[in-house]
């Protein structure tokens, strides 16, 4: 299994694969540094473009910097040099873009969807809202925003919290996700019911689709409560399908992410009522540990009482999840469990890790177990 950094967009060992971007500078080690692509302010082109929704008509996507970018040299002027000489090396090198990180085809693909729903409702607010927040100073704001100018992206919102917490701007702001390289923060996000992950960089990133927005979830502790989980890791497997089976007409509660799926689903709607359901540029999938036959009845019956659609359902029984999502290529898939998440990191998928429910107090038991 790869070993995954304590620093989420530290990248793991190996060589992207196919992922389609704009060239640029990058904090990469491995990334030369020579002969550095810089601006010409004088070349940009000014275009018009589209006025950002109200926070409270659209689906609000807050990506840290850190996630949105190659950041790791400047990580680590500020770890070895401190805050005065980070802010010097950022304003000295603000005219050099940053290279994409892991958020950038999820946000890539956020942006095509919005380019199709303003087709089809002109005068409709019910749109991705992307925000960029950071805990960097407003100094270091030009250079990204030079940075969104050169990969064309339309992020009009930044959060440049000076070493604050962002958590309650994210309020502010109707935040449905949050991902952050951060595991504390989202942890406290998720404290105060906002759907958050933990974003990690894999060793490959394998090609996604750039027409159609792929999200893939994990079911327990994700979309759905622990409750099933806290009987299977406390009372083994043979216990969780008989509570499963006895408790199949009762719904489960909701996870973390529920909202989530919700609002991609309210979107979806908009899109299958102007006859585009085969064309959607959204797709879901729920892929699941769990068995269908002993266990995927009370999964589906929640997720119908719910009233939201899944596209595609994968009940693995217990399986690698690795080489399903490597077939499916989704922009982002949510997991509470590290081991699936770096699973998933191995085979090229850009997976989120959501530090919520039982597994969390087992992994950190395993952790302490083994001397980490």
């Amino acid at each position: 299994m790869v070993k995954m950094s304590l620093d989420a967009v530290q990248v793991m060992s190996g060589q992207v694969k196919e992922l389609k971007v704009s060239p640029s500078s990058n904090g990469d080690a491995r990334g030369s540094w020579e002969g550095k692509e810089e601006f010409d302010p004088n070349q940009l082109e000014l275009t018009a473009k589209p006025k950002p929704p109200k926070p409270e008509n659209a689906v609000t996507v807050a990506v840290s910097s850190r996630v949105l970018f190659r950041t790791e040299r400047e990580q680590k002027v500020f770890e070895q040099k401190g805050v005065e000489e980070y802010l010097r090396y950022q304003i000295e090198h603000e005219n050099e873009p940053f290279a994409p990180g892991p958020a950038f085809p999820f946000v890539k693909a956020l942006e095509a969807v919005n380019t199709r729903l303003r087709e089809l409702y002109p005068q409709s607010e019910e749109l991705f809202d992307i925000v960029l927040v950071t805990y960097n100073h407003a100094h270091v704001g030009i250079r990204l925003i030079n940075t969104i100018n050169h990969h064309n992206l339309f992020i009009e919102r930044f959060c440049m919290t000076g070493g604050s917490s962002p958590i309650g701007y994210l309020k502010a702001w109707h935040t449905n996700l949050y991902l952050s390289a951060d595991a504390e923060k989202v942890r406290e996000a998720l404290a105060e019911g906002i759907a958050a992950a933990t974003m990690f960089m894999p060793e490959k990133l394998t090609e996604v689709s750039e027409s159609q927005l792929r999200v893939a979830f994990d079911g327990d502790a994700v979309l759905f409560s622990d409750e099933s989980e806290r009987i299977f890791k406390t009372h083994g497997l043979d216990k969780f399908f008989e509570h499963e089976k006895e408790n199949e007409d009762r719904l489960l509660d909701h996870g973390p992410l529920k909202g989530f799926l919700e609002a991609l689903g309210k979107l979806q709607k908009k899109f299958y009522a102007k006859g585009q359901r085969l064309d959607c540029p959204i797709r879901t999938y729920l892929v699941t540990a769990r068995s269908a036959a002993s266990s995927g009845i009370r999964a589906l019956k929640t997720l119908r009482a719910w009233g939201l659609e899944i596209d595609e359902a994968l009940f693995l029984a217990g399986a690698p999840k690795g080489p399903m999502l490597e077939k499916i290529r989704p922009h982002i898939y949510f997991d509470d469990q590290m081991f699936h998440v770096e699973g998933a990191a191995e085979m090229g998928t850009v997976a989120a890790h959501v530090p919520y429910g039982i597994a969390q107090k087992y992994s950190s038991q395993q952790k302490m177990s083994s001397g980490k």
